[in-house]
């Protein structure tokens, strides 16, 4: 019967390919509509370029609340020319027009808003026809409330750490009654792409920068040690000396891959050595630590560590306990932190006997999202990236177990708190398109409601990858509302990234491709360029025709250059597959190589992999081999 199935898949890929069965292009990138904020009862804050509001905050203000104060006052200048005074409210009093941040007197005097009802990171907007309070749960909570008002009743956007839009308007109006609690999906979120400082982080409203403190940005979420951390804590010198602290192979023998967990002597010298980092770190306000394996498949084959994996089903049994036990050492000590760990490679499933929990203070980090299809819905596909061409076919149509999305599951079950590092780009060929924009949103829909609780790393967010500039718009505003707009969010970006005329049909081409890679392939975090879907003509000739319309379109220098680069994640995926005048028996097929190469570098993209460079000398080069194999 599988073998069956896997003949009968093969034929419908094969018909979805040449285009017997037109593939979908009808995408739901999926969340609830959109809709702007409601105004039924006007209350201007500007009107005609002029106010007479202030922006006010309590006597002695936090520099988070001051960048605040700045941020609005900035901001509202910009779009309106009208400058609102920021003053104390100590010089003002309860019937001047203000625009109140943080839990000031006069607010507690209009409205007494408890802030323990407003969830970590949140605020409030409240308003009485007078004044406008934005109080948060604490200043961070503020300063986020003050970016969403920007958002939302202005329309700044923030598209990229380099590229903004500060819209011209003669007014800005809210609701003279408006009462609106807002909070984030996720306590913890990350995304820091290339060029990112601490204050375009705090304007996308993540609060995770592994090193920046940012304290004028309300703080954030910083690491002692962070990522591979084993051989700092169990450094590989004491191999030498004491083999057995390190992973037994099968064989009896012992490597540096990998730490015996299990080991009595090994917890002592890695809570000792966490102690020194602990004390010693220059920054004051962190409160993480992690445990990190190497980065590869070894583990430790001793006795006693194989008879955890026995005992609870998994191999992530021994570093859940060692956690546990770190945790606890050193908890007296430092009472606020929290002890993270990779449930990564050999340790990603968690175990099954679902009574081994994690201590309230160790929260594993989740990378088995690496393995899964990113292109069908979680826990609906079931597929996973094992390379196998028989089962690719049985993945694509067949009946799969969606093991990925149970175990995340499962480890909510096991910890109390749970954070995702997920995998966001084909590290193997970033410069093709990669089709993961129709389910960003159910994935993290899916993560939220069975309770993640962060998404700490977004694997792939400073690397160059076709379309990623889209892509790292998204994945804050979905961590932050996992119900958001996401086709209202990406239009919104388009229309000014690549400019109105050119971002329709862009639009399409991504739902095209979508569509198409959706019927004859998956989309995993590595793949090769030969798995990333199957073209007809017809779909070949339409993509290259509105490719074309979108580079002739009436739009700025800057909005074709960003089209001009996008545009090559397409010709590099036909050249790699010798399509179109990359066919390799097209006489010019080298020609259309070197113009490929000089278009790539001209546009600033040198790495076609997270892996390799392209080479800088063109003489290096044969471009009778495709572009993969320039090395």
């Amino acid at each position: 019967m599988q073998y069956i199935k896997a003949i009968i898949s093969l034929f419908e890929v094969l018909f979805f390919s040449i285009g017997i069965f037109p593939a979908s292009t009808e995408i739901n990138y999926g969340g609830d509509e959109y809709s702007a904020p409601e105004i039924i009862t006007e209350m201007f804050l500007v009107k005609d370029g002029e106010s007479d509001f202030v922006i006010a905050t309590e006597e002695n203000p936090d520099e988070c609340i001051v960048t605040a104060s700045e941020e609005l006052q900035n901001y509202i200048e910009q779009s309106t020319g009208a400058l609102l005074p920021v003053v104390t409210e100590d010089e003002i009093t309860p019937e001047d027009k203000a625009i109140l941040l943080g839990n000031t007197e006069i607010g507690k005097g209009i409205k007494e808003i408890d802030t323990s009802e407003i969830k970590e990171d949140g605020f409030r907007f409240y308003s009485d026809g007078a004044h406008l309070m934005i109080i948060g749960e604490d200043s961070r909570g503020t300063l986020y409330g003050v970016y969403t008002f920007l958002e939302e009743y202005v329309g700044v956007r923030w598209y990229t750490p380099q590229l903004e839009n500060v819209p011209k308007k003669e007014d800005i109006i809210v609701d003279a009654n408006t009462d609106i609690l807002v909070g984030p999906s996720f306590a913890i979120r990350r995304n820091s792409p290339a060029y990112a400082d601490d204050k375009y982080r705090a304007r996308i409203k993540t609060n995770v920068s592994f090193w920046n403190e940012a304290e004028e940005y309300g703080g954030a979420l910083t690491y002692i040690l962070w990522d591979v951390t084993l051989d700092r804590l169990v450094p590989d010198s004491l191999f030498a000396e004491h083999p057995e602290y390190f992973a037994m192979n099968p064989d009896g023998t012992r490597t540096t891959d990998h730490v015996c967990l299990s080991h009595p002597d090994v917890l002592p010298i890695a809570i000792e050595n966490a102690r020194g980092f602990m004390r010693d770190c220059p920054r004051k306000t962190s409160d993480h630590i992690h445990i990190g394996q190497k980065d590869n498949s070894n583990y430790c084959h001793c006795e006693t560590c194989t008879a955890l994996y026995e005992k609870y089903g998994s191999i992530s049994a021994p570093t859940i306990i060692f956690t546990n036990n770190f945790a606890d050492a050193l908890d007296e000590e430092f009472p606020d932190f929290t002890f993270t760990f990779y449930a990564y490679g050999e340790t990603e499933r968690p175990p099954k006997d679902l009574s081994l929990k994690c201590n309230d203070n160790v929260v594993p980090v989740l990378c088995e999202l690496h393995h899964a299809c990113r292109n069908h819905t979680l826990g609906t596909c079931g597929a996973i990236d094992d390379n196998q061409i028989e089962s690719e076919f049985l993945n694509l149509y067949g009946d799969n177990e969606d093991f990925i999305a149970q175990d995340h599951k499962d480890w909510t079950v096991i910890a109390e708190r749970t954070y995702i590092y997920d995998y966001t780009i084909n590290f193997l060929f970033s410069a093709q398109f990669f089709s993961n924009f129709e389910t960003m949103q159910s994935t993290m829909k899916y993560m939220h409601d069975i309770g993640i609780t962060g998404y700490v790393y977004n694997c792939g967010d400073g690397h160059y990858a076709a379309f990623n500039d889209l892509r790292n718009y998204l994945l804050p505003r979905l961590q932050w509302n996992v119900n958001a707009d996401v086709e209202y969010m990406m239009m919104d970006f388009m229309n000014f990234y690549y400019g109105e005329e050119a971002a329709p049909y862009i639009k399409e081409i991504i739902d095209i491709q979508t569509g198409q890679i959706k019927a004859t392939a998956h989309a995993f975090d590595f793949d090769w360029h030969y798995q990333s879907g199957y073209y007809p003509i017809s779909k070949i000739n339409k993509l290259d025709s509105l490719w074309k319309k979108a580079l002739e379109s009436d739009v700025t220098e800057e909005q074709k250059f960003r089209i001009e680069t996008d545009s090559l994640s397409w010709e590099f995926f036909k050249a790699n597959q010798f399509l179109g005048e990359y066919f390799f028996l097209n006489p010019m097929r080298m020609q259309a190589q070197e113009e490929l190469y000089d278009e790539l570098m001209s546009h600033g993209i040198t790495k076609v992999s997270s892996f390799s460079t392209l080479p800088t000398n063109k003489e290096d080069i044969n471009f009778i081999q495709r572009p993969i194999e320039w090395e």
